[in-house]
């Protein structure tokens, strides 16, 4: 690698780590941990309707639904925190709409019990 290439690699990598959302700050590791939310969103896709809370899933995707809009408000804006709160409402989201889909086409036998 050339000097000034590695002069201008070396600039860009000490930027990122200087940034006022850098991984030197809670800005970048809140929202890598907050990933697991929408892991255990995802997870959650494979388990049957029926067992999915409602009050959880409300609260997930409402949550996730506000601080996306809290994360472009704040200083620095912070596009990872917004990008991964957009994912956690949407798992919340899709949760919700199985549970009603389930609702709606319940069968009669489980109804009558």
């Amino acid at each position: 690698m050339s000097a000034p290439a590695a002069a201008q690699t070396t600039s860009k990598f000490q930027a990122f780590l200087n940034h006022p959302a850098g991984p030197k700050t809670i800005f970048f590791w809140a929202p890598m941990a907050k990933w697991a939310l929408v892991a255990a969103g995802i997870k959650d896709l494979s388990r049957p309707a029926d067992k999915l809370s409602v009050s959880q899933n409300v609260a997930l995707a409402a949550t996730g639904f506000i601080w996306v809009r809290y994360s472009f408000v704040i200083t620095p804006v912070n596009y990872s925190l917004a990008a991964v709160n957009f994912f956690v409402g949407s798992t919340g989201m899709a949760q919700l709409y199985r549970i009603w889909d389930f609702n709606r086409n319940k069968p009669a036998s489980i109804v009558s019990k």
